[in-house]
């Protein structure tokens, strides 16, 4: 029961560390940083390859 406790809280980002990435994608990106905090409420990914696919795909429809 603690190692699955304990792999929860090594897999879980730390809020700062999200807003941090939600700042780089944004600028990166060219988007507005409630763009990048939508696609990753939407999709429920915090890895930042998934949101670059989803943010191009928006680009895209553009």
């Amino acid at each position: 029961m603690a190692d699955h406790d304990t792999a929860e809280a090594a897999a879980a980002k730390p809020a700062a560390s999200i807003e941090d990435d939600i700042a780089y994608l944004a600028k990166r990106h060219r988007v507005s940083p409630a763009i990048v905090r939508e696609i990753i409420r939407r999709s429920g990914a915090t890895e930042r390859s998934s949101i670059e696919r989803e943010i191009a795909k928006g680009k895209a429809r553009r």
